[in-house]
């Protein structure tokens, strides 16, 4: 950006789609009050098919995207010569759609093994008291999540990639699949001892208070229709002092939930569920304890990402 006066300037935009193809795309002027949403108004004028969501600026590559509120005045970098990086993320979708889709096909992916056991299996026998306590739980889980969605999650990011949505329901539609088509089966065999009936179901319970109580807690920490972030603190909810402990409690607690679920059940699609969705929620919870500390300087030390202690 070359600085005409105190109230303009040119600003290039190079594109970041491989971080390297130094493409100047375009050349605006600005005034020091102009936001960054106003620079992609701009630019959507030149580029009809873009829209803000799709679209992010950085002062260099290795910097975080720019926040739309943000004013190219009040960039210290941003003198004569700069230029702002533009990625074009491709096509859209709002995270509360991608949400209803991964949740709600679950629900119908496991209730239609246990409604229609006859078409399906031919089976004549009606399902037992584990297999229906393991109904109520499966689908009481995704249940639980489409109303937190509804009316508890507050997203620090309006969309994400349209390709995440096949993959994502792929995963969870494919695995409720297997999970309910032999949990259903008529020749399930129900788990050999109480023990694991009764700790794997106090388990899940444990689980899903636990994770429930830190959405509700994630959900105060951040006003309604801001993006506001603050380090992750415990409130008077018991559940919630694992915060003490782990970045991201929640995931935590969902692990829990779905190893109770595991051995309640005693199937191996269900273990193998709780391995890889464990497995990937410790990946977004390592990512975001690395935000957490980067953003914050007091960020607590001792505090690991998902496994108290450990990880």
């Amino acid at each position: 950006a070359r600085w005409f006066s105190d109230s303009e300037a040119v600003v290039s935009t190079q594109s970041t789609g491989d971080g390297r193809s130094g493409k100047t795309l375009l050349c605006l002027e600005l005034t020091k009050e102009t936001t960054i949403l106003d620079l992609k108004k701009m630019h959507i004028k030149e580029k009809p098919y873009l829209y803000p969501t799709r679209m992010t600026y950085k002062v260099s590559l290795k910097e975080k995207a720019l926040p739309e509120e943000t004013k190219i005045g009040d960039l210290d970098t941003f003198c004569d010569g700069s230029v702002l990086y533009f990625k074009d993320l491709g096509p859209q979708i709002g995270w509360s759609t991608v949400f209803f889709a991964e949740y709600i096909g679950p629900i119908f992916a496991y209730l239609t093994f246990y409604l229609a056991r006859g078409y399906i299996y031919g089976a004549t026998t009606p399902t037992t008291t584990i297999q229906n306590i393991a109904c109520a739980m499966y689908v009481g889980h995704y249940v639980k999540r489409v109303l937190e969605t509804m009316f508890i999650h507050r997203f620090s990011k309006a969309t994400m990639p349209i390709g995440n949505l096949f993959k994502n329901c792929t995963y969870y539609w494919g695995f409720s699949s297997f999970i309910s088509y032999f949990i259903n089966h008529p020749l399930y065999t129900p788990p050999g001892c109480n023990l694991c009936v009764y700790l794997g179901l106090g388990t899940y319970l444990f689980g899903e208070l636990g994770n429930f109580s830190c959405h509700i807690a994630f959900m105060n920490m951040r006003p309604a229709g801001s993006r506001t972030r603050v380090i992750p603190m415990p409130d008077s909810n018991p559940f919630t002092l694992l915060f003490h402990l782990v970045s991201c409690p929640n995931y935590t607690y969902e692990v829990l939930s779905w190893i109770g679920f595991a051995i309640f059940t005693s199937t191996f699609y269900a273990a193998l569920f709780a391995i890889v969705g464990g497995g990937q929620m410790l990946q977004w919870a390592l990512g975001k304890h690395r935000n957490y500390k980067k953003e914050f300087e007091k960020y607590p030390r001792g505090r690991k990402a998902m496994i108290p202690f450990i990880l």
